[in-house]
């Protein structure tokens, strides 16, 4: 067993490693977007099925003998694929949608490779079910996950702080190599099998089991139950990682969690059970609708855990559910394949399909909805009572725990107490009644059936669990979209245009919203429309700047993020902004819902597209911009463009920078401290850094801020306006590397 234990955990550790490490190489070349990893994602769940479909046609149609040439050869062949470094010329030319490119570049770059590694599993385990029939080997799928859990966590703890991307390149190559020996030990020891595939098989036939009730239905299942858990990983991922904190390594939790669900229905039957996990995930469900009514007034570990936690339940009870339905070993290829292809679906539909049908996120919702529905009809068939009692408890507390969590009563006294709860109720009533409802009927069906057993409308009432969740979501998208004027989904995310205050015209504003970060605001008002809001006012480090860089000529401004185009307010005759700008659905609302832009004095140009690539495509034309600023302002959403804060980055800064212009940095973020990394950058580059925090709260429409002033410029630094608010620098004594397009580790810089 221990060839093929090995094979299948280095392929799989090998497959799970790599999509971190490609993702690295190409994210900044599309904007550093988190749909760069929704797209990869499509890519490597569509590429697995390919594999899987590959292990079962050749299990199928092919002798061990024969298999075991074939597969020999391909390993060969994605050896000759190595390194697996992306070209250059892949980098995009425009700011149109990359999903195209992204997947053409990964096929090229990764397509064989990955495609040989996703085979592993399903082939591995066949060919140890012919080696040794009378051993199960789905345990080894259990391996398999646990390899891949494994090369996740560690790629952003152990890989990427220790390794330049070409040393983790190399690193992975290595590794291929390796498992090329150890999996051409196991097809060497399945070319003897001979007779003994033959004799496995045919024990495999007649032992029956669940072979003999594998219907339509259970195929379906086969394909449904996966497809709804990859739906919910992606939405889980998309909620957690654009509304709730952009944490850079957030993403790894909800994969991390999917692939867990995976490891322990597989290693036995004992992990899952109805009750237990219909009642959790009753409760999740529960928690989520509340969280979508809290939005950012939940503490963010309630909403990470709430999330993410529920995202576990379900998966456990897709996984659980598909492989109480798992067939006798002959026919594992064909049962992967289908989970494969139900992986391949639920991507497809969150990263294709969604963003052109819904202009919000609301595939969360939905996977819930459509989850609670099938665990009913699973129930129903199977007269589960287990699952019954399981959503009826789940219900149950549901109906305890959420009113506390309202009211985090743990910090408060009695009489404030009843006043949270006496609100909450206030405030919800047609929720609360709703629930009221449910336990109403979850009571008197649990009741008859613990006396009477089951009973039909015990299954009913599972599935009438899923028009409960959908009431409550679609009260719940009425109430968050009262005050919003427009909702926008593309590939860079989702942009909301909300209104505040419109019966009071002097305080009366929008404001753009990406995720849970305010890219800006505006008031109808015309004196106060402009007025730089936010994290641009006139105390703010850019607004001291820009007031301080005045030139009788006019100055030339470079800007990269342009939100509602706010800093357009700065300009004055004479002068010339540039602006680059990734996501076009910025530029449009950005024109049509405010007016920063067209009241300008100023001359301003917007460039489409990423703004490094812009500024190393206007170099290589000869087109120097000549900036007195160029202002960085694309880190404040917390999932960070890297590649715009290398050193190659700031040297391009330089090449379009006056010899005593100034680089702005807007260093504002809740989960990383990005100061030391700019002050390398500054001192690498023979420049000095200064920090200033903008903690004026006289208006309330401008925010606290931190902006990194760069330059050359002694002088500059020096004016009052400069000097005297400069931070002092902290003393943090920890040494970090330099910041490359090589090497750049977030991990060491969160707070």
């Amino acid at each position: 067993m221990l060839p093929f234990a090995l094979t299948i955990f280095t392929g799989a550790f090998l497959l799970f490693q790599v999509q971190p490490l490609v993702g690295k190489f190409i994210l900044p070349w599309f904007g550093g977007s988190p749909g760069v990893w929704t797209t990869c994602m499509l890519f490597f769940q569509t590429v697995l099925l390919a594999g899987y479909a590959y292990a079962h046609v050749s299990s199928r149609w092919l002798r061990p003998r024969q298999q075991a040439a074939v597969h020999l050869a391909l390993l060969l062949l994605a050896l000759v694929m190595l390194p697996i470094s992306p070209s250059e010329t892949w980098k995009p030319v425009d700011a149109s949608d990359p999903t195209i490119r992204i997947l053409l570049l990964l096929t090229a770059t990764l397509g064989l490779p990955y495609f040989v590694l996703s085979s592993t599993g399903p082939l591995m385990q066949r060919w140890f079910s012919l080696a040794c029939p009378d051993r199960s080997p789905y345990r080894l799928y259990a391996l398999s996950n646990i390899g891949s859990l494994l090369a996740l966590v560690s790629y952003p703890f152990v890989f990427e702080p220790a390794l330049s991307r070409h040393q983790q390149s190399t690193f992975w190559a290595v590794g291929l190599v390796g498992f090329v020996v150890v999996c051409a030990v196991c097809a060497f020891r399945v070319r003897r099998v001979g007779d003994l595939a033959a004799r496995a098989e045919a024990a495999s036939e007649s032992s029956g089991g669940v072979e003999a009730r594998t219907g339509w239905f259970d195929r379906m299942l086969w394909l449904g139950l996966p497809a709804i858990a990859s739906v919910l990983l992606l939405a889980t991922t998309n909620k957690l990682c654009q509304d709730v904190a952009v944490i850079p390594f957030l993403w790894v939790l909800p994969l991390a969690l999917y692939l867990l669900s995976f490891i322990l229905c597989f290693d036995h039957a004992r992990w899952y059970r109805r009750d237990v996990f219909g009642g959790l995930f009753t409760l999740g469900a529960a928690m989520v609708a509340y969280l979508l009514y809290a939005e950012h007034s939940a503490p963010l570990p309630l909403q990470v855990s709430g999330y993410a936690g529920t995202l576990f339940f379900a998966c456990m009870i897709c996984h659980g559910e598909v492989y109480r339905l798992k067939p006798a070993p002959r026919r594992l290829t064909g049962y992967y394949l289908m989970i494969a292809a139900g992986g391949a679906l639920g991507g497809f539909l969150v990263a294709v399909v969604a963003p052109l049908v819904f202009s919000r996120y609301v595939e969360l919702q939905i996977g819930l909805c459509v989850l609670a529905y099938v665990f009913g009809i699973v129930a129903l068939r199977d007269e589960s009572k287990a699952a019954a009692w399981g959503v009826a408890a789940g219900l149950v507390a549901a109906g305890l725990i959420v009113p506390i969590l309202d009211a985090q009563v743990w910090k408060l006294g009695f009489d404030q107490v009843w006043t949270k709860f006496s609100g909450f109720f206030g405030d919800h009533w047609k929720e609360v009644t709703l629930v009221a409802t449910l336990l109403l009927l979850c009571f008197g069906d649990v009741r008859r059936g613990f006396q009477r057993g089951w009973q039909p409308r015990m299954g009913g009432f599972i599935m009438f669990l899923t028009l409960g969740l959908g009431m409550l979501f679609v009260l719940q998208l009425h109430q968050t979209s009262r005050q919003v004027v427009s909702a926008h989904r593309n590939f860079y995310g989702m942009l909301k245009v909300v209104q505040y205050n419109p019966t009071d015209p002097h305080i009366h504003y929008f404001s753009l919203v990406h995720g849970g970060i305010t890219h800006g605001l505006q008031f109808t008002d015309p004196i106060m429309s402009t007025f730089p809001t936010t994290y641009y006012g006139e105390t703010s480090g850019v607004g001291r700047a820009l007031k301080q860089l005045w030139r009788p000529e006019g100055r030339r401004i470079g800007l990269v993020g342009l939100g509602t185009g706010s800093l357009a307010a700065y300009g004055e005759d004479d002068d010339y902004m540039r602006i680059y700008e990734i996501n076009p659905e910025v530029e449009r609302l950005a024109r049509s819902r405010f007016t920063y832009l067209d009241v300008t004095s100023a001359t301003v140009e917007v460039v489409m597209g990423d703004a490094r690539m812009s500024m190393e495509h206007e170099l290589q034309a000869g087109e120097p911009q000549r900036f007195d600023l160029l202002a960085l302002d694309a880190f404040s959403s917390d999932a960070i463009p890297v590649h715009l804060l290398t050193a190659e980055a700031f040297g391009v800064y330089l090449e379009h920078l006056k010899p005593d212009g100034v680089i702005a940095v807007h260093v504002s973020n809740r989960y990383l401290n990005l100061e030391p990394v700019v002050r390398d950058l500054a001192e690498h580059h023979g420049m000095r850094a200064v920090l200033i925090t903008d903690d004026a709260e006289e208006e309330w429409w401008n925010y606290r801020t931190s902006w990194m002033l760069v330059t050359r410029n002694e002088e500059f630094l020096e004016l009052e306006e400069i000097g005297a608010v400069v931070s002092a620098p902290e003393t943090d004594e920890k040494r970090r590397r330099l910041w490359t397009d090589d090497y750049a580790s977030l991990f060491d810089v969160l707070k």
